[in-house]
């Protein structure tokens, strides 16, 4: 404990934003990241505003103390862990939305604000802002924002970088920079925003995000076609990409998860199937056409059965048992391995979309040599999956099997020209694989960007790099 650096936060802040009970600094030790250490932290802050993240930061680089700023904490890579000694700098408490402008279609957020909430805000004004990640009802636009986080209907709309005009950040030495602008077009010196953006809180602490806006989307259909492999799947997110058509999601779930989704929450799913496609058209009257030629495309790869949503109640459920993915497969590894013992080790790959099926049979044939239960959801449309590696944490072997078959899906994507991270980030889980991608040029420059805007290392030590 040092006193002396918690007087300083608590003349900066205010008693009640300082945090040191032990049962509330266990509860913000980690992220969502199964298998991923954390340490000890020193304390909690919960700033309300910028002056005040900025007072915190100068009192901790006083005093060597590490930052690690965290936000709702729902991350999976275990960025938001804690180390030992570390000033936890909350940032949930900055929970405004400063200003939406339905005429220059931007948004102007806390790094607190919840996804979901936000989305909300901006619907009720006609507008739409589009990052959906699984954790929306949950995750902040701040923990969004430092993972590049993306979602389901990123296949066509893209991922959180491409709706960030500008930030606020705080830097190591307390100063405060603000990057980007709010005009629709600007090229003004380096891009700084999108430095920012990923970097996971390794290179400052954002505090305000300004983000553009979309026209809230026209009506809606959505279509589920079933597989009798998970290749064919794959072979009709190829066909669909080929045919030029543009889903406004394309979600898929093997048949692991369809039946964790079913057991967790009963909803009538097709659990002999062995992949579903969920897509949609969000165009409107040109909607049925559309769905027309996506079911079109999967009855070419092989698609057993075809059909569509008959209104948006049953299309709700159907996005719902998608977004249930990741809680099921909790919930299978608790039943599977009861006591507490059952973990997910939740991988995050992304490889081009005419190798989707190369990556789905990879997956089949590492989970039989590894011998460990895999279950494999994501974004399709994008090449984006998330093999979920079940594993008995009481038993060494059985953890020692998952990692195996994790590093063994790492190195899958690699060699079939993708990346170790679509949109889980990096953090603690995946530096490794960061150097394998990059090499060591680009580990140079990454780390050159650190030194120089983080020179003593006090943000987020040990993640990402």
């Amino acid at each position: 404990m040092s006193p002396s650096l918690l007087r300083d936060l608590r003349d900066a802040l205010g008693e009640a934003a300082v945090l040191t009970d032990p049962d509330l600094l266990r509860s913000y030790q980690r992220d969502e990241a199964d298998l991923c250490v954390a340490g000890n932290p020193l304390v909690v802050v919960r700033p309300r505003n910028t002056d005040e993240v900025a007072a915190a930061v100068r009192a901790a680089a006083r005093h060597g103390a590490p930052v690690v700023p965290q936000g709702a904490r729902t991350g999976l890579a275990g960025a938001a862990n804690a180390v030992d000694g570390a000033v936890l700098i909350s940032l949930t408490a900055m929970d405004r939305i400063c200003d939406i402008d339905p005429v220059n279609r931007t948004a102007t957020v806390q790094p607190g604000v919840v996804n979901a909430t936000l989305a909300a805000a901006v619907a009720a004004k006609g507008l739409y802002y589009p990052p959906d990640p699984g954790s929306w009802e949950s995750s902040t636009i701040g923990g969004n924002v430092s993972t590049n986080a993306g979602g389901m209907c990123c296949v066509k709309y893209g991922v959180t970088t491409e709706y960030v005009l500008g930030l606020e950040v705080v830097l190591a030495t307390g100063e405060v920079l603000r990057t980007g602008r709010r005009t629709p077009k600007g090229v003004a010196g380096y891009d700084l925003t999108r430095l920012f953006v990923g970097s996971e809180g390794t290179l400052g602490v954002i505090t305000e995000i300004t983000l553009s806006l979309r026209p809230a989307p026209e009506e809606s259909l959505t279509l589920v076609a079933v597989f009798d492999s998970t290749a064919a799947a794959g072979t009709a997110v190829a066909r669909i990409a080929s045919d030029g058509l543009s889903p406004s999601l394309l979600e898929l779930l093997d048949q692991t998860h369809l039946r964790a989704i079913e057991a967790y929450r009963p909803m009538g799913l097709r659990t002999d199937a062995q992949a579903l496609l969920l897509t949609a058209a969000d165009t409107g009257p040109r909607a049925a056409q559309d769905v027309e030629r996506l079911a079109q495309a999967c009855r070419a790869a092989g698609a057993a059965e075809i059909f569509t949503a008959t209104d948006p109640v049953e299309a709700a459920a159907l996005l719902q048992a998608r977004r249930l993915a990741h809680p099921a497969m909790e919930h299978l590894a608790a039943q599977t391995y009861p006591a507490g013992n059952g973990g997910v080790i939740i991988d995050d790959v992304a490889v081009p979309r005419d190798a989707l099926a190369a990556l789905l049979d990879g997956v089949s044939r590492i989970a039989a040599e590894c011998d460990v239960p895999i279950g494999v959801v994501g974004h399709a449309g994008d090449g984006n999956m998330h093999p979920n590696i079940v594993v008995d944490r009481a038993d060494p072997e059985s953890v020692a099997r998952g990692r195996r078959a994790f590093d063994a899906i790492m190195q899958l994507g690699l060699d079939l020209g993708g990346t170790c991270t679509g949109e889980h980030g990096v953090g603690l889980l995946k530096r490794e694989w960061l150097a394998r991608e990059i090499g060591p040029v680009g580990m140079r420059v990454q780390q050159a960007i650190k030194d120089a805007l983080d020179p003593t290392g006090l943000f987020n030590p040990g993640k990402v790099l």
